[in-house]
């Protein structure tokens, strides 16, 4: 039996990746988030677990170091990582958007262009702007987001939004929403072909699971 090896990212995304794993009996003593371990393993099914940061899930993915991952989409999009996307797993449902403070809104969203923006997605932000055909200053900051228009370092932010509370709490308004995203299932393109009699099966119970969840 080949060995398959996992990337689960850290943060809210862990805890619903595991559960539904292990429901399909892919998992391991003491796979938690907070364990110090870099590598968890069950040598009975010979399965191995990497606990990482969200953003590295897909390198681990595309450089063969795991051979699947469960990550957002738009952690996806932006990497840019050749991975082959299996299955759209429904939970950490969430948006990419365009916000501004309140008071300083301006009519329309081209009135923006030539403006800075604050984001952790540059390249989707990038995406979507040049489709309209506006050019834009980015500074990607991994703190928070939200800080930018507060202190003048840019006009706006494009972040991403699941309830819309702490844009309300520092009195940011959505303006546009970019791109919606759910937790994927993603595997290395080498390893599904050849560990396929592994993961093939896998993939049809964890659609199974989902099916019985939905109904």
């Amino acid at each position: 039996m080949k060995e398959i090896t996992i990337a689960l990212p850290k943060g809210k995304l862990f805890k619903p990746s595991a559960e539904l794993l292990s429901k399909i009996g892919w998992t391991a003593d003491g796979l938690s988030e907070k364990s110090r371990k870099l590598v968890i393993a069950n040598d009975e099914l010979k399965l191995k677990f990497i606990i990482t940061k969200t953003a590295d899930v897909p390198t681990y993915v595309e450089y063969g170091a795991a051979d699947i991952g469960i990550i957002g989409k738009d952690v996806i999009v932006e990497s840019g990582k050749d991975v082959y996307e299996l299955l759209d797993l429904g939970f950490g449902r969430c948006h990419l958007m365009m916000a501004v403070p309140k008071d300083r809104r301006r009519p329309t969203l081209d009135d923006y262009a030539n403006t800075r923006v604050v984001t952790k997605f540059p390249r989707i932000a990038e995406e979507f702007f040049a489709r309209r055909g506006m050019q834009m200053e980015y500074i990607k900051l991994h703190g928070s987001i939200e800080l930018g228009p507060l202190i003048g370092l840019s006009e706006s932010i494009v972040d991403i939004v699941e309830t819309g509370t702490t844009l309300r709490e520092n009195n940011l308004e959505e303006i546009v929403s970019i791109m919606d995203s759910t937790a994927r299932l993603i595997v290395n393109r080498v390893s599904f072909k050849l560990k396929f009699d592994r993961i093939s099966p896998m993939v049809e119970r964890l659609k199974e699971v989902l099916s019985n969840e939905a109904d």
